[in-house]
């Protein structure tokens, strides 16, 4: 059964629509930037080399895969890009190059540097002139062998016209050029071997455009646990796919709620025509590569396969799991009214493991209220709008290490539309190629978390990580708007924001937006990130005050336009702030003058002038690929640089926890560089402990602490040891416990010299202080020399 709509807008309200300016051909090959590289195999590609999202280390998705791109291997077909040209088949290919294979024999040949039994490859054929896309299919050979041919098609891309767009190829602005299919080859293949993607014939499709792909080692089904119900031995669903299995996956489901036992989905493709709703259940398969669900309704098209707790309103849903199976559904259209997402409604206190998420709607699209939903381990790809959505009161809630590529529309996003999201977290996420729209984006919301992430490849209208008072329901009237801390820290943005079309001018890789009313009152934090190679500007505040900006330890290294764009006004500070590579010679454009005031900290270079630039003309941009020089490894393209080195105090400003605090004594003193506030632990309950996150792996040789220096703070000793930890899991001892003495005629400090492990966190334990019964400390101090 389906659920009837929740009380709010089920989908997302009409975005800006597109510029009718680029009347492209349905192929859109000719603006492509070409390089023909044919003769006699094996050939390589002379691709431009760039960053890749997946070499960034500590930051992103962990993927089971190693991708390989197509315009680093060797082949014969033609290499198109680099171009971000909106509307051009290269602009949407990952890293703006891929290779057009065109006439039968021609290859994309991909050497494995891991074992690996199956691909997952992303490619684009053109349309076809009624707008429903063309099937065909490409060879696979193992060193020279065919091993099989795999079906390819264009039904589920190119889209055409403004938001929310249609399938019409006589409208305007051709996009969403890409797809991608997957498949097993029967056996491992070791690393060495050389895998071809080659065109047998040109009768389906004339051209077979090849963008990237993902080789991994698939481990084998996962089997039946113990006392599980099973869909087909238990309730008749029908593995091939051949009869409509809803009814009775629903029965399975049903059973397993109120028998208390785990549903388990055997390897088998199933038909699933409608919502599939959980309540108090696990929902599990034998592996996302094994376990199916796949459909639509015949006749209704507004029914889908799709896995939905129930609404809000009809109570919402809990304790449930899903894990290790894939959604693979067939929406070939955007109707943002239709509720064909592969997981939606209000799912609290629930978790989302090991799913694969195709060709619907949305991957997720949560309708709160809702709180302490997790997910997790999960790749999403191919979406004809957001991969996935908190929206409407979602509280306390998680999407990590998950993998989003090619959605329609942002790829990760909170919308706070009349009640607030609070608490919710995006980390160590990898958002490449949103169609529309940002890689990661907060409307709204409070006290919000976006960190340890990878964006790129924005391709138009929206940038690489937005936060924003923007879309109805965002507002402080409501507690809706932006407010508290939001944290944007370690992230990586590679060839992030884009043109918008609309307005005619470049967004940047990290923009804001008080479009509803100034974002004022809250603190935003964008710390110790990499803003690589951005089409336009990387940093960009327009639409309204965005005042409380804090940005420390960010590396700009390239960008099409300025460092800044600023086009409203606000407050921000800037500490340790590296640009380089900017292409317009005064790095900030800004008309509001006075109205944008900048705190300059140290350790800033490259990115400030005065007078700024207020030309009324936005330049053409000039995109370098952050400098990246040439060379470079076939299907190991150089990944982005190491953040500036850092040499004064790591600790101060970072993420800092303690096992108690008693009143306004809380952690944070101890690294606000205030030497007049303090921490103090619960009295008389040693031991206590103060654990700081640096933000990566350092080599601490020192560290200093300190306690207020008044003389009012008698002579003490207190009794620690120092531990360090790469994960905030294992810790290792740097300093065995000892006393240090405190003395405020000598400034009330001490220093710890450690041998220069590694460490990501710093713990120090106390047991004992002879000056009072709990640990204190005003500021602790971490420095690498």
């Amino acid at each position: 059964m389906t659920p009837p709509p929740p009380p709010p807008r089920p989908g997302r309200i009409l975005r800006r629509s597109l510029s009718a300016s680029l009347a492209l051909a349905l192929t859109a090959l000719a603006a492509a930037t070409t390089l023909v590289v044919a003769g006699a195999p094996p050939a390589a590609a002379a691709a431009v080399p760039a960053p890749s999202p997946l070499n960034v280390p500590g930051r992103g998705a962990t993927v089971p895969f190693k991708e390989h791109e197509a315009e680093y291997a060797a082949t014969n077909g033609t290499l198109i890009g680099p171009n971000r040209l909106y509307g051009s088949l290269p602009s949407e290919a990952s890293g703006r190059q891929a290779v057009m294979l065109d006439a039968v024999g021609e290859y994309v040949e991909f050497t494995l540097t891991a074992p690996a039994n199956a691909m997952t490859f992303r490619y684009s054929l053109p349309d076809n002139a009624a707008g429903t896309g063309r099937d065909a299919s490409i060879d696979v050979r193992a060193n020279g062998t065919q091993l099989k041919s795999v079906p390819v098609t264009s039904k589920y891309g190119w889209y055409y016209g403004g938001y929310p767009f249609n399938n019409n190829p006589g409208d305007t602005n051709p996009h969403h050029f890409y797809d991608e299919t997957r498949t097993m080859f029967g056996s491992t293949l070791a690393a060495g071997t050389k895998v071809r993607l080659q065109v047998s014939s040109t009768a389906q499709s004339p051209t077979f455009t090849i963008d990237l792909a993902d080789f991994e080692q698939v481990a084998a089904p996962i089997g039946k646990p113990s006392g599980a119900l099973d869909v087909v031995s238990d309730f008749g669903a029908d593995p091939t796919g051949a009869a409509d299995s809803t009814a009775k996956i629903q029965a399975a489901v049903d059973a397993g709620r109120t028998q208390g036992r785990e549903v388990y989905i055997p390897q088998g493709t199933f038909k699933v025509q409608d919502h599939i709703i959980v309540d108090k259940v696990t929902l599990r398969g034998s592996g996302p590569w094994y376990s199916v669900l796949t459909g639509r309704h015949p006749t209704e098209r507004h029914k889908a396969v799709g896995v939905y707790g129930k609404y809000a309103s009809q109570g919402g849903s809990s304790n449930v799991t899903l894990r290790d199976f894939a959604i693979i559904g067939d929406i070939r259209e955007r109707i943002d009214d239709d509720q064909v997402n592969a997981i939606g409604g209000s799912l609290s206190d629930s978790v989302v493991d090991n799913l694969w998420l195709q060709h619907t709607k949305c991957g997720a699209w949560l309708t709160g209220p809702m709180n302490n939903f997790t997910m997790k381990n999960t790749r999403i790809l191919d979406q004809t709008a957001d991969g996935v959505n908190f929206h409407y009161g979602v509280t306390n809630s998680t999407v990590t290490n998950t993998f989003v590529r090619n959605s329609g529309d942002d790829g990760l996003a909170m919308w706070a539309e009349n009640i607030p999201n609070v608490n919710n977290k995006f980390t160590f996420n990898t958002v490449i190629l949103p169609i529309l729209a940002n890689n990661i984006v907060t409307y709204g919301g409070k006290d919000i978390t976006i960190s340890d992430n990878v964006m790129a490849d924005t391709v138009t209208n929206g940038g690489g990580l937005h936060i924003a008072n923007r879309y109805p329901g965002v507002n402080s009237g409501r507690g809706t708007a932006v407010s508290g801390t939001h944290t944007a820290a370690r992230n990586t943005l590679i060839r992030t924001g884009n043109n918008d079309y609309n307005w005619k001018f470049g967004v940047g890789a990290v923009w804001f937006s008080g479009l509803n009313e100034p974002i004022q009152g809250a603190t935003v934090n964008v710390t110790d990130t990499e803003i690589l190679d951005s089409s336009y500007a990387a940093i960009h505040l327009i639409e309204g005050a965005s005042n409380g900006l804090n940005f420390n330890r960010v590396k700009i290294d390239g960008a099409g336009t300025y460092a800044l764009q600023i086009q409203s006004p606000g407050r921000a500070a800037f500490t340790d702030v590296v640009a380089t590579n900017i292409a317009q010679s005064n790095p900030i454009h800004n008309c509001v003058g006075a109205g944008f005031q900048i705190t300059r900290g140290s350790g800033n270079s490259g990115w400030y002038a005065d007078p700024p630039a207020c030309t009324g003309v936005w330049p053409d941009p000039v995109w370098t690929n952050g400098g990246v020089p040439g060379g470079g490894g076939p299907t190991d393209p150089p990944g982005p640089t190491d953040p500036p080195e850092e040499t004064g105090n790591l600790a101060q400003g970072r993420a800092v926890t303690a096992s108690s605090h008693v009143d306004v004594y809380g952690a944070g003193n101890a690294v606000d560089g205030n030497p007049n506030t303090y921490w103090e632990s619960r009295n008389n309950a040693f031991p206590q402990s103060l654990t700081v996150d640096l933000g990566s792996a350092k080599a601490v040789k020192r560290v200093v602490l300190k306690l207020p220096p008044q003389a009012a703070w008698a002579t003490r000793t207190q009794t620690l040891s120092v531990l360090g930890s790469t994960d905030n899991a294992t810790y290792n001892t740097l300093k065995a416990s000892a006393g240090h003495t405190f003395n405020p005629s000598s400034g009330n400090t001490a220093t710890v010299t450690l041998p220069g492990t590694s460490a990501r966190y710093l713990r120090l334990t106390f047991t004992g202080n002879t000056g009072w019964p709990a640990a204190q400390l005003s500021e602790v101090e971490a420095y690498t020399s």
